[in-house]
């Protein structure tokens, strides 16, 4: 078995903010080894009443462990009868790269029992059985599905949506698969990964669905809904949130260079430019047909372009000028769906959409934590006069 795909995901973890994430997952998949283990040696679980029991627990003992993610702090299982030390932390074992494969295996890659069962060998242990494995994945499931499942609470004024694709399984095809992502700042300034989901395409229902499944777990108060000119997320957003519809900036300076020769586009890329520096939603507007004006003898596409894209290009600067850098463009979500490319690169195919999901979803929720920690995304100024809330001031003194 070729262990270049272990040695690749630990290189990633050595060299960015994926080490947090990969001790996490090394001292989660350890702790839960050495468990099965002292279950299998107890011949029954934790507390559980058995016939078929041959030894009891007796606490646990606190060891740390050396790795490449860094030091991980271990609870070792002490039992009532003999002693009790996980093999694989037993010296002169290349145990971290076999526990890494195992982690890659069970947690990215998905469910793959003979995979499994042949790493845990290799860390000197027993193999775990299929029911096993299940277990260990099914944990990982409810972590991730209770934060892409949670209650949103508050206002979102604004959301950004966007698609980013990846290769699957589907009934012995590789097929390529949507994974849309969601991410909302409310009312306090905060920003959150507020959704996930993975499906076949971009079409208006998947969209549909997914800003009715926001709905439904609290989402409310959104204002302006930020994306490319994707008309499935467009009619989504219109008929299930009522919001304005931004169109990302970005996107389309992209599909307006299109329209534009190579020695041409410096020069238009310039021009339509002077709409963003202007200091009013009219004078932008103002400026925005100057300029669809100057190209419509020689690029009468472009100008077209420009004139039906008007309204949702400059939508923004309807909205509190202090925020307009922030909601022009998919900015914040271009980064995200870099590293969901960067990381599922490491899997490159992945055997089925809850594999799927269980990787993506563990990156979302560790960024929402990296995110809880910053500061605001957004200054508080405009931002609450958004809020379909009304602020309740307290006396500072009770009467």
């Amino acid at each position: 078995m070729t262990t270049t795909p272990t040695i690749a995901l630990a290189d990633l973890a050595e060299n960015g903010p994926d080490v947090d994430m990969l001790r996490q997952m090394v001292q989660f998949m350890a702790q839960r080894l050495m468990e099965i283990d002292v279950e299998g040696r107890c011949g029954a679980g934790l507390n559980e009443k058995s016939t078929e029991r041959i030894n009891s627990r007796n606490g646990y003992r606190d060891r740390t462990w050396e790795t490449r993610a860094g030091t991980v702090e271990l609870k070792i299982p002490k039992l009532r009868q003999g002693s009790y030390f996980p093999e694989f932390l037993e010296p002169r074992r290349t145990a971290e790269k076999a526990l890494t494969a195992v982690i890659q295996e069970a947690y990215i890659k998905g469910i793959s029992t003979r995979s499994v069962d042949d790493l845990v060998k290799a860390l000197g242990m027993s193999g775990v059985s299929k029911s096993q494995v299940s277990r260990l994945c099914v944990e990982l499931d409810e972590q991730v599905g209770a934060f892409l499942n949670r209650s949103l609470e508050g206002d979102w004024p604004y959301l950004w949506v966007d698609a980013t694709y990846v290769k699957t399984r589907e009934a012995g095809r590789i097929v390529s698969v949507a994974v849309i992502v969601a991410v909302g700042v409310n009312t306090e300034g905060q920003r959150e990964v507020l959704g996930l989901k993975v499906g076949a395409s971009e079409a208006e229902p998947f969209w549909t669905e997914f800003l009715r499944s926001l709905n439904r777990r609290g989402l409310r108060g959104v204002k302006l809904v930020i994306s490319d000119s994707h008309e499935g997320i467009k009619a989504a957003a219109s008929k299930v949130l009522k919001a304005t519809w931004q169109r990302c900036r970005v996107h389309f300076m992209r599909n307006a260079l299109a329209f534009a020769n190579k020695t041409q586009r410096r020069m238009v890329s310039a021009a339509i430019g002077t709409v963003f520096v202007q200091d009013s939603p009219e004078a932008a507007r103002k400026q925005w047909r100057s300029v669809a004006d100057q190209f419509r003898d020689k690029m009468p596409k472009l100008a077209a372009c420009m004139d039906e894209a008007e309204n949702d290009v400059l939508a923004f600067m309807t909205f509190p000028r202090s925020h307009w850098s922030q909601i022009y463009s998919t900015n914040p979500l271009e980064r995200l769906n870099a590293e969901i490319k960067r990381r599922t690169n490491v899997v490159g195919i992945f055997p089925n959409d809850a594999s799927i999901t269980r990787l993506v979803g563990a990156m979302m929720l560790e960024q929402n934590d990296e995110w809880s920690l910053n500061r605001r995304y957004m200054t508080l100024e405009g931002l609450q006069s958004l809020s379909d809330t009304p602020r309740t001031r307290l006396p500072a003194v009770a009467r």
